[in-house]
């Protein structure tokens, strides 16, 4: 996923809320439905472990007249990174893995490189060299691929982008080989290692791998836009098989939100292995740098003070943010893809309002 909100874009949002009047949630997302951006969307945000606000509206399937409700399940996109990334720093808080040990030390037919090898930093950071999606048709696919060990099989052996540690380059390929290192460390199959330390630890009751074909209770149609333009339109479903771990979990807005109270309540790791994670480790110039699994929306001195992740793909664009100095969560998930235009300004005024609520 290439867009990315700047931190530009942030202030820019933020400060014009400032000098003028805030709109309700619902406000907000009932105005992008009616002009037809997105079928459907649900938002909201947390403060102090409290849900504020929340709001949903438009379809969840517009043909059958289903209604987009608070609980309606869908999918999370990219958001599924910091998950993963958790579930990577509770391994290495057990001492089970090592951060800078190359990759072959966890799977052993991982392709050795000439030079520098893969390690796990470097995969949690994008700084792998490994290369994002070859095309639509790859992005699109509907090939199954029984297991993430399987899934390497689609990408391992193309050349890196670049040396290991030398440069950024966003992959959600390189996620996949993450979920292999936690299957082969912690003896778990991904979804059941997922399941036991992240989802059941923060009490996510509907969230889930979700898998070709297999219809899941009350989760929402897919639906697209044309090249970012045009009205929603119900889109094909695609193959999630090969990314679980970078973008395959359907999930809900409550959800999300005790997703983001646990990652601030320090559920899943430590405070100190969280304040590692939301350091700089991109390589990159301040504006979106990256940590591990999170992107860092905010400049020095205070790199980290606000946290978060972007997600779309087919039938989902969404975002998440979360302000640790302010035990706050604000979260937006639409069903439509290439709907940033329209997501990308809601979450930034959820962020605002979830700053803002206690002043």
């Amino acid at each position: 996923m290439k867009k990315i909100i700047s931190l530009c874009v942030l202030l820019i949002v933020t400060n014009s809320l400032a000098q003028g009047q805030q709109k309700t949630v619902q406000e907000l997302l009932d105005k992008i439905v009616a002009e037809k951006m997105v079928m459907g969307v649900v938002a909201g945000y947390a403060i102090n472990g409290e849900t504020i606000e929340q709001a949903s509206t438009g379809f969840a399937d517009k043909s059958a007249a289903q209604q987009f409700e608070l609980d309606t399940k869908l999918r999370m996109g990219s958001i599924a990174k910091p998950m993963t990334a958790l579930a990577i720093m509770q391994l290495v808080e057990q001492g089970l893995l090592n951060l800078d040990e190359p990759i072959q030390t966890y799977i052993s037919e991982y392709p050795v490189h000439p030079k520098t090898q893969i390690t796990t930093r470097h995969l949690l950071s994008h700084t792998s060299g490994i290369s994002g999606y070859k095309d639509g048709r790859e992005s699109n696919t509907t090939m199954e691929y029984p297991s993430l060990s399987k899934a390497l099989d689609l990408f391992k052996d193309r050349d890196l982008l670049f040396e290991p540690g030398t440069q950024y380059a966003y992959t959600t390929y390189g996620y996949t080989v993450l979920g292999v290192v936690i299957e082969r460390v912690s003896g778990q199959s991904f979804e059941d290692y997922m399941q036991e330390n992240i989802f059941d630890k923060a009490g996510m009751t509907h969230t889930g791998v979700e898998k070709f074909g297999v219809k899941v209770n009350n989760k929402s149609v897919l639906y697209t836009r044309n090249n970012g333009k045009g009205k929603a339109k119900e889109a094909k479903e695609n193959n999630l098989s090969n990314r679980i771990p970078g973008g395959g979990f359907y999930t809900t807005l409550g959800d999300m939100l005790a997703f983001g109270n646990a990652v601030l309540n320090h559920v899943f790791v430590k405070e100190e292995t969280l304040t590692l994670m939301r350091q700089h480790h991109s390589l990159e110039k301040e504006n979106n740098s990256y940590g591990f699994g999170w992107f860092l929306y905010h400049p020095k001195p205070n790199v980290g003070g606000i946290i978060g992740h972007p997600g779309g793909q087919t039938g989902n664009t969404s975002f998440l943010f979360i302000v640790p100095s302010k035990k706050a969560v604000s979260v937006i998930l639409a069903n439509t893809s290439r709907a940033q235009s329209s997501v990308d300004p809601i979450a930034n005024e959820l962020l605002k309002l979830s700053m803002t609520a206690d002043e």
